[in-house]
């Protein structure tokens, strides 16, 4: 799935509270001020609905719920950083974009074995001037069939 022959990775990261998450600047096709989502019956929690992307309808997940760590209450602060995965468009909620950097490939570590299914979530831990910044997986993050989901 990574191709590991590539020196280094560009990544764009972003904050959900007091914690930096990054992901592949290559999934990223824009970033957008907060729009309400419309909820959709039935959906999961992390699903906050859908919203219309230029004529296309696109869900938003809310990251901070999907990666258990509460819920975003959204103001007019946070972003939806909309990402192309698995041949799909969908938004996450996130509280801010940070920055975009680069990183060797042999920076990456593992994250670390705590027996929680969750952590399929993450990709690596990048340690990068004295933070640490977890990088996602995303296709881990969406569900199997985003349209069964929304």
């Amino acid at each position: 799935m990574t191709d590991n022959t590539a020196p280094a990775l560009e990544l764009i990261s972003f904050c959900i509270g007091e914690q930096e998450f990054c992901i592949d600047v290559k999934t990223v096709r824009e970033i957008r001020g907060w729009t309400p989502a419309t909820p959709i019956p039935h959906a999961p929690a992390y699903m906050r609905g859908v919203i219309n992307l230029r004529g296309a309808i696109m869900p938003v997940i809310d990251l901070r719920n999907r990666l258990g760590l509460g819920v975003t209450i959204p103001e007019t602060r946070h972003v939806i950083v909309v990402v192309e995965c698995q041949d799909r468009l969908a938004g996450i909620l996130v509280d801010a974009v940070s920055e975009t950097f680069t990183v060797p490939r042999d920076s990456l570590q593992p994250a670390p074995d705590v027996g929680v299914e969750e952590l399929r979530y993450i990709q690596a831990i990048i340690s990068m001037e004295n933070r640490l910044i977890t990088y996602l997986r995303m296709d881990d993050v969406f569900p199997a069939q985003i349209s069964e989901a929304a």
